[in-house]
């Protein structure tokens, strides 16, 4: 009797010292992914999977392109698309420039883009045998293009510190994991209000090359994250300037769109995340 009182009371004193562990450990796991007050990106997740990304032919550079452009275009990180084209910073590219997404030397693929007078297109040549979407344009038949992937970032990575939202309004799209959906979220407003910046960093896109975007800035925020702002009526800031969290970097409009909204993006190693994981509660 006297062995199985001491058994027990040592089993309740085991079992009081792993709760204290447990607790301890859940304290110390929520003081570390607590956000500071700050405007600083900060990446908590250095093991998150790789995208997958157009990686067959390549691009011909045409005035007003820029390798940030082009990689958000096509789904790729810029630092990636940069080294496998050999291109140092500050990343400067020219019209007329093969930008290669194949490892190769050469391709059988290539893909050639022209200006028109209200759009800019892109026309693909591909090997025979490649499948093809059903014809479009006249009946023109054009190669199917892959749908950029799309990805959720782990409950350790968003509590990311110095988001703030990009324009008051009304939330009225989310966004959809599938990469042929919503890569993003839009925020309904009046034409004309301003648009922010979400965070501190440098505008590397802007412009209207970007189909299906209108008035497009693109802000580097690290080497991890880049954001994006769509349909914009009218543009306050150039390519290369340095932007804080919180400023007015556009009017929001309805350029490639049918209504007033603000189109807003973040990309993670160029891959979409939901930017309500990142932006505060409200």
């Amino acid at each position: 009797m006297g062995h199985t009182v001491i058994r027990q009371r040592k089993d309740r004193s085991v079992f009081k010292l792993l709760v204290i562990a447990l607790a301890m450990g859940t304290l110390l796991t929520g003081c570390s992914s607590t956000g500071s007050s700050g405007a600083r990106v900060v990446d908590r997740n250095t093991a998150a999977p790789k995208r997958p990304a157009v990686t067959s032919g390549q691009y011909v550079v045409k005035p007003g392109d820029t390798l940030f452009s082009i990689a958000f275009r096509y789904g790729w990180d810029y630092k990636e698309l940069a080294a496998r084209n050999g291109i140092a910073a500050p990343y400067t590219i020219r019209p007329g420039q093969a930008i290669r997404f194949n490892s190769g030397s050469s391709s059988s693929t290539t893909v050639v883009s022209s200006p028109s007078s209200s759009s800019r297109t892109t026309v693909i040549r591909r090997p025979a045998g490649t499948p093809m979407t059903p014809p479009q344009n006249g009946g023109k038949s054009t190669p199917a293009t892959p749908a950029t992937a799309v990805t959720t970032v782990p409950a350790a990575e968003r509590a990311v510190g110095g988001w703030t939202w990009p324009a008051n309004g009304v939330l009225i799209g989310k966004f959809a994991s599938n990469g042929s959906l919503n890569k993003g979220i839009d925020i309904a407003g009046d034409l004309g209000q301003p648009v922010f910046a979400a965070s501190d960093g440098a505008v590397v896109y802007a412009g209207s090359g970007l189909r299906g975007y209108g008035e497009l800035i693109i802000i580097k925020h690290s080497d991890t994250y880049v954001s994006a702002y769509g349909h914009n009526r009218r543009l306050l800031v150039r390519e290369g300037q340095q932007v804080k969290a919180g400023q007015s970097i556009a009017e929001m409009g309805s350029t490639g769109t049918d209504r007033v909204k603000l189109h807003f993006e973040i990309r993670r190693q160029g891959k979409p995340v939901d930017p309500l994981q990142f932006l505060p509660r409200r």
